[in-house]
Order: C-alpha cells, then sequence, then structure tokens
C-alpha cells in the first residue's frame, strides 16, 4: 500500500526543491494538497512521478487532458510571483489540484474548465476552499466576468495565447504557461503594462497540450 505523505514529501525534496523553487509557500502549499486525490483512482499510485498522469475526461475529441508534472507547475508558480493580494485565473483546471494549491498563496482563485466531467470532479474537490471559484466554459475565453486577474497560469500546453486572456490581465499582471506547437516548448511569461505586453520566456517543458488554445493558421489566399 503505498504511502501518500511519504512520497509527497519525497517529490518536495527530490522534485520542487531541486528545480529552483525557493518561496516557502510555494513549497508549504504543495505539502498540504494531496495530489494523489486529483487523480483517477486506478493512477493514484502514480500521482508523484515526475511526469503527467492522465485524467479521465468527458470529452476524448479534444484529446488527452492530464495532471501535468510538479515540476512544471511549481517553477511556473514561482516566476508567477503571486502575491496573497493576488486575484488569480487558472485556465484548464482539470479536476482542481492547481487551483487547490493556488489557494493557499492568492486572495482569491478562478478555476476555468472545459470539459464537463472534468468540472463535475473539481468541483467536488474544491468543496470547502471558501476563496476558489469554479467556472465551466471555453478555455479560449477566460472569465470575462471576473476580470481584472493579477496572475493567469495555463494549466497545460498551448499553442498560442488568445488576445481575450491577454485582455484580462490587470495593469501589472502577467500571464504565464508553456507555449508552443511542438511536445517540449517554452513557458513565457506575459507582463501587462499599460496598453503593452511583454514577452520573456523563462524555462523549457513538455506538458499535455489543453483543448481550444491553437495557434491561429493564416488565412489561403488565391
Amino acid at each position: 500500500m503505498t504511502d501518500f505523505a511519504a512520497a509527497r514529501r519525497n517529490m518536495v525534496e527530490s522534485q520542487v526543491r531541486p528545480n529552483g523553487i525557493t518561496d516557502r509557500r510555494i513549497i508549504a502549499a504543495i505539502e498540504a494538497v494531496p495530489r494523489e486525490d486529483f487523480v483517477p483512482e486506478s493512477r493514484r499510485a502514480l500521482a508523484y512521478m515526475d511526469e503527467d498522469v492522465p485524467l479521465d475526461h468527458h470529452d476524448r475529441a479534444l484529446g488527452q487532458r492530464a495532471l501535468i508534472e510538479i515540476m512544471a507547475f511549481a517553477r511556473m508558480l514561482q516566476h508567477a510571483a503571486i502575491k496573497p493580494t493576488d486575484k488569480l485565473l487558472i485556465i484548464g483546471a482539470g479536476t482542481g489540484y492547481g487551483a487547490a494549491v493556488a489557494a493557499q498563496i492568492a486572495a482569491t482563485v478562478v478555476a476555468l474548465e472545459s470539459d464537463a466531467g472534468l468540472a463535475h470532479h473539481a468541483r467536488s474537490n474544491l468543496r470547502g476552499l471558501a476563496n476558489v471559484k469554479l467556472v465551466e466554459g471555453p478555455l479560449a475565453g477566460g472569465v470575462a466576468a471576473e476580470q481584472p486577474f493579477d496572475v493567469i497560469l495555463l494549466e497545460g500546453r498551448a499553442e498560442d495565447v488568445p488576445q481575450s486572456l491577454i485582455d484580462q490581465l490587470a495593469d501589472g499582471g502577467r500571464l504565464i504557461g508553456v507555449v508552443g506547437e511542438r511536445e517540449t516548448s517554452q513557458a513565457c511569461i506575459y507582463s501587462r503594462s499599460g496598453g503593452l505586453v511583454a514577452v520573456r520566456p523563462v524555462f523549457d517543458a513538455s506538458v499535455t497540450a489543453l483543448p481550444g488554445l491553437k495557434k491561429k493558421k493564416p488565412a489561403f489566399v488565391f
């Protein structure tokens, strides 16, 4: 029988701390949230491995969904520099793990999920967290009714970041996510200052793609 508490401690010591995670709030939050509760029963033993864990989702036409590897997620949290007063939007909340961790760090978390089955599990997993709101809808649209956000975090890879998400950032806000068409792409920070947006790559990562965040193909011209 797996000792999940020991597995969680080992994950922090072998995957989180060695990858430049120095924010004690992030480490404490990861230590506090039982990752095994956010994956299918049949994959609980895989919850603390250093790889994405496939999730059982409803709309398979949109591709596989997964709980992304802890190294990429923790590094995104670190680079996002979340303040205790921040309002955060998670894109592709899945079963709610990222939102549960972020709720320990940010003042308010809005978790957006497009898959009905995953949203159902997330709603159950996040019950009792008063500062988390789950919203079901297309990921590319964000949650305009709750804007502006100090931080937007993509819990998965996007081929491109829609302008609709950038527009929901507060002045001084930042969006972080793994962006690119290849399996291994770059995690980038989009920082908004007035009407300007600066983009800065921060590390490479390989995480499962999110649905609905495809790069727009140029129109064919005769």
